[in-house]
C-alpha cells in the first residue's frame, strides 16, 4: 500500500493533550453543579454566555413573543426541514415492530419498543445558531413517542435565538430553557431546584459538552460522543478541485478543532484542492475559524488505488464522508465506519446537516466503529418478555433449566425450576437435585 500525506494535522499527541485539559476542566464543573444546583448553573451561564435571566425557562409567553420574530419565509422553511426529518424518523419507526413468538408449544417471547420516558436535547448555539439540530433532536424524539422533551440552548448574542426556540417548539419540546454549555446538560442530567432530571442526553455540541456527555454516561443514558464536527471527502477524477474545496471548507467553519480530510487517488486533484482551498480562504467569512481547522486539523491523504482510498477511510472512521468517485455505490457498500455518507457530486454533507432529512447527529472520534447516528430508534428500549401458558411446556422448560443451573452450581436457581417441575410436571425433584 502506497499512502502520502500531502498535508497532515496536528500531531496525535498534541490532540490528546488538548483533550486531557478538557477532561479536567469538566469534571470540576460537574461536581459544582451537583454541589450547588441552581447557583452553579447561573455563575457559569453568566461566565461562559454573560447571561443571568430571572428564569432559564421560557413561559409560553416568551415563547410565543419569540416566534413571531421569525420571518414567514424563515418560518416556511423551518417547517419544511422539520417535515422532511419527521418523515424519515417515521418511515425509521414503522419499521420497528413489536413481535411476540411462539416458540415452543405454550412458550411464548416477544419484546416491546417503548420510549425513553425523559429526553434532554441540546442545541449548540454560542457561535451559530443551530436551527437544524432542534429538528434533529427535538422531532425525532417526538415521532418515537418520548412523553417529556425538554430542550436546551445558549443565548445567542445575549438573547434567546427566535429562529432556534421556533424549531424547538415546533419539534413538539415541552420544556425550553435558554442554557449552554456543560451548564446546560450537567443540569440536565443531574438536576437542580429547578430543573428536574432526565432519563437520556442528546444532540452535539462542542469538546466540553461531547466530554460531559461521556462523564454523565451511566448517570444518563446518551446517544453517542457527538463532538466537533469532522469531515472526508473520497474523491477521484470524476470531480474538480473546486467541489471538494468547498465541501471541506464547508465543514472547517463550525469550529477551530473540526477535522477535515481528502482523501484520492490523482495527486492532480489533490494539488489543485489544496490551491483552491487557499483561494476560498481569501474570500470566506468564516475564513478565521475554518482556516484554523484547516491548519491545524486538515489532511490530504494520496493513494494508489480506489482500494486503498476505502481502508484508509474505513480506518479514519469519519463523521461525514462526501463520495465523489466513478463508483459510489461500490463504497457503499464497502464503507463499513462511518457516521453518514454522502453519494454523489449533487449532494453534500449541508443538506444532510440542515433539510434534506436524515439525522446530523452522528458519531466523531472514531465512534463510527461502534455506533451510528441518532434516530428515532435512539429513544426506544427494546424489552423483552415471556409468558409459559401450559403444564407441559412449564415442566420441559423446567428441565432444562433445572440440569443447566446445577451445571454450573446455582442451585437456587435451579429450585426456581424445580418447584414449577414438581408443580406443574407432577415430579418428585428433591431439593438441589437436577430434574430428570
Amino acid at each position: 500500500m502506497t499512502i502520502t500525506y500531502l498535508k497532515r494535522g496536528k500531531p496525535e499527541a498534541e490532540r490528546s493533550a488538548d483533550d486531557s485539559e478538557v477532561r479536567s476542566t469538566v469534571e470540576n464543573i460537574l461536581k459544582d453543579i451537583e454541589a450547588r444546583g441552581d447557583m452553579a448553573v447561573r455563575e457559569l451561564s453568566e461566565k461562559f454566555d454573560k447571561y443571568s435571566p430571572p428564569s432559564f425557562k421560557l413561559s409560553p409567553g416568551d415563547i410565543e413573543a419569540l416566534m413571531n420574530k421569525v420571518a414567514p419565509r424563515d418560518m416556511e422553511d423551518i417547517k419544511f426541514a422539520q417535515a422532511q426529518v419527521r418523515n424519515f424518523a417515521q418511515a425509521q419507526r414503522d419499521s420497528m415492530r413489536d413481535i411476540e413468538v411462539e416458540t415452543l408449544p405454550g412458550v411464548i417471547l416477544g419484546h416491546k419498543n417503548i420510549p425513553v420516558q425523559s429526553v434532554g436535547c441540546y442545541i449548540p448555539g454560542g457561535k451559530f445558531p443551530m436551527v437544524a439540530s432542534a429538528h434533529m433532536s427535538v422531532a425525532t424524539a417526538s415521532v418515537a413517542g418520548v412523553p417529556r422533551i425538554v430542550a436546551a440552548t445558549p443565548a445567542f448574542k445575549g438573547e434567546p435565538n427566535p429562529a432556534v426556540i421556533t424549531a424547538m417548539h415546533l419539534g413538539g419540546a415541552h420544556e425550553i430553557y435558554v442554557l449552554g454549555g456543560i451548564q446546560a446538560v450537567g443540569a440536565l442530567a443531574i438536576g437542580t431546584e429547578t430543573i428536574a432530571p432526565v432519563h437520556m442526553l442528546v444532540g452535539p455540541g462542542n469538546a466540553f459538552v461531547a466530554e460531559a456527555k461521556r462523564q454523565l454516561y451511566g448517570r444518563v443514558g446518551i446517544d453517542l460522543f457527538a463532538g466537533p464536527t469532522e469531515t472526508m471527502v473520497i474523491a477521484d477524477e470524476t470531480v474538480d478541485a473546486e467541489m471538494c474545496a468547498t465541501d471541506l471548507l464547508g465543514q472547517a467553519e463550525h469550529g477551530y478543532n473540526s477535522p477535515a480530510v481528502m482523501i484520492t487517488n490523482s495527486r492532480k486533484l489533490a494539488e489543485d484542492t489544496l490551491a483552491e482551498i487557499e483561494r476560498l480562504l481569501a474570500i470566506l467569512p468564516t475564513a478565521d475559524t475554518a482556516s484554523k481547522s484547516w491548519v491545524d486539523y486538515g489532511e490530504v491523504i494520496l493513494c494508489d488505488t480506489h482500494e486503498e482510498m476505502l481502508d484508509v477511510a474505513n480506518d479514519i472512521a469519519s463523521e461525514h464522508v462526501q463520495v465523489m468517485t466513478d463508483r459510489d455505490d461500490w463504497f457503499l457498500e464497502k464503507m463499513h465506519s462511518y457516521g453518514a455518507l454522502f453519494l454523489g457530486p449533487r449532494t453534500n454533507v449541508a443538506n444532510g446537516d440542515k433539510v434534506i432529512g436524515t439525522n446530523h447527529t452522528l458519531p466523531t472520534k472514531k465512534a463510527g466503529r461502534y455506533t451510528g447516528g441518532l434516530w428515532v430508534g435512539k429513544f426506544l428500549k427494546t424489552h423483552s418478555y415471556q409468558k409459559v401458558l401450559t403444564d407441559e411446556a412449564a415442566a420441559q422448560i423446567g428441565e432444562y433449566c433445572s440440569r443447566l443451573c446445577i451445571l454450573e452450581g446455582f442451585i437456587g436457581h435451579a429450585e426456581q425450576a424445580n418447584v414449577r417441575v414438581r408443580r406443574y410436571g407432577g415430579k418428585n425433584v428433591p431439593y438441589g437435585a437436577a430434574a430428570e
